[in-house]
């Protein structure tokens, strides 16, 4: 490998293109569900430690925490390393090895660029001062029993005490590869999720008169529901309101006494977040005033992640001093959710997308079908990097 300064950071980066694969596809074979990331834990650990690292375990459940340098500033640097339930469908050599998981989101790849950029940082001889943190994240796509995902539990254990500012990538397969999405501002979604039971009172189907059709309720609730993004949402901002499931009735000939659904929330501010619990609570009032009633629970997901405007104009102006400004694609929001947002929530920081689409066939997350091309790693690799030089000599001369 060349030696390791600033002024070849890319270069640096790319020589060790061989070596993420490996370890992206060792762990992209052996994938492990929120909470469960024993194995994956043990390598990341082991692998710091043998780049000189101090290193914290059972950080956050199953979480990794390696520490590079020391005082201040402290930029931190993030990566899940969860799977999810799903059985891979790609006839590769690296193909999952556990029934019915794969890394299916990327954060496989995610840790092995973590990694890379900790070995890269590690032996860079011209690394501004300053402390670089290294969170390996359990379980962000899933909470645990009191509802709390990985990065909540990190947090709690004392992953960000001190932190200056705070970096993450995720992969997107719907970007050409090497490509970068970034925008400051609300970069992922609030989520909370709903549970609601509508109650009526059963009769027979030869005689509805005798009864209340929870049935028919629904269908007048989920018209109000419906009417809240159109109607009370303000037009300029994100929001929605989705039924996921509807589960109601046993026969043909009988009205049952309840119809039980679950949905999401989405929407990025807070005040709009918060207008979406009390339009639903109106929405389903629609069963009482016709002579129903219902129950609602809504369980309180991740926050939107806020991305900062000073840290994206560092990453902006790093893309285009290493790849070009033409690397940079148009921001597109969408309505995702990602738990990274508790990290922004107590430090400036900020999410970009790395593209890893090289193939015409569709892959996107959360399929079976879901890969990437390898060769974005490196990009994602550099830009991490040199984003946390210049975000610790930003930050050290305040």
């Amino acid at each position: 490998m060349p030696t390791l300064t600033r002024a070849r950071i890319l270069e640096n980066a790319q020589q060790m293109q061989e070596e993420l694969s490996q370890i992206r596809r060792d762990f992209h074979m052996h994938p492990e569900l929120g909470f469960q990331e024993h194995r994956t834990a043990e390598a990341v650990a082991r692998s710091l430690r043998e780049m000189g690292l101090r290193v914290d375990t059972g950080v956050g459940i199953t979480g990794v925490v390696g520490h590079l340098g020391g005082g201040k500033p402290v930029v931190a640097i993030r990566a899940d390393m969860d799977a999810l339930p799903i059985q891979e469908a790609n006839a590769v050599p690296y193909a999952s090895q556990t029934p019915g998981v794969m890394h299916a989101c990327g954060h496989d790849a995610h840790t092995a660029i973590l990694l890379g950029v900790a070995k890269l940082l590690s032996q860079l001889k011209d690394r501004p001062a300053g402390e670089v943190r290294f969170l390996f994240q359990p379980s962000e796509e899933g909470w645990d029993a009191e509802l709390k995902s990985g990065a909540v539990r990190m947090i709690e254990d004392g992953c960000m005490k001190g932190v200056d500012a705070v970096l993450a990538l995720h992969v997107a397969a719907d970007i050409e590869t090497g490509k970068i999405e970034v925008e400051q501002g609300y970069f992922a979604a609030a989520v909370d999720s709903f549970r609601a039971t509508i109650l009526g009172a059963g009769s027979h189907g030869a005689s509805p008169h005798k009864g209340v059709d929870p049935i028919f309720l629904f269908a007048q609730a989920f018209t109000a529901m419906q009417g809240i993004r159109s109607r009370r949402v303000n037009p300029v901002r994100g929001a929605v309101v989705t039924v996921g499931s509807v589960h109601g009735g046993s026969a043909t000939n009988i009205i049952p006494d309840k119809v039980e659904i679950t949905g999401t929330l989405r929407s990025f501010e807070d005040e709009t977040r918060r207008l979406l619990w009390t339009e639903l609570e109106k929405a389903l009032g629609v069963c009482r005033s016709l002579g129903g009633d219902y129950q609602l629970t809504i369980e309180k997901g991740y926050p939107g992640q806020f991305n900062t405007p000073e840290v994206v104009n560092v990453i902006r102006s790093v893309v285009s001093d290493l790849i070009g400004a033409d690397r940079l694609v148009p921001f597109e929001p969408d309505m995702g959710a990602e738990d990274f947002a508790y990290m922004t929530e107590l430090a400036p920081g900020a999410m970009f997308l790395l593209g890893v689409k090289g193939w015409e066939k569709e892959r996107t997350g959360h399929s079976p079908a879901f890969d990437l091309d390898e060769k974005a790693m490196p990009v994602g690799l550099a830009i991490l990097a040199e984003t946390t030089c210049r975000m610790l000599e930003a930050k050290g001369s305040k």
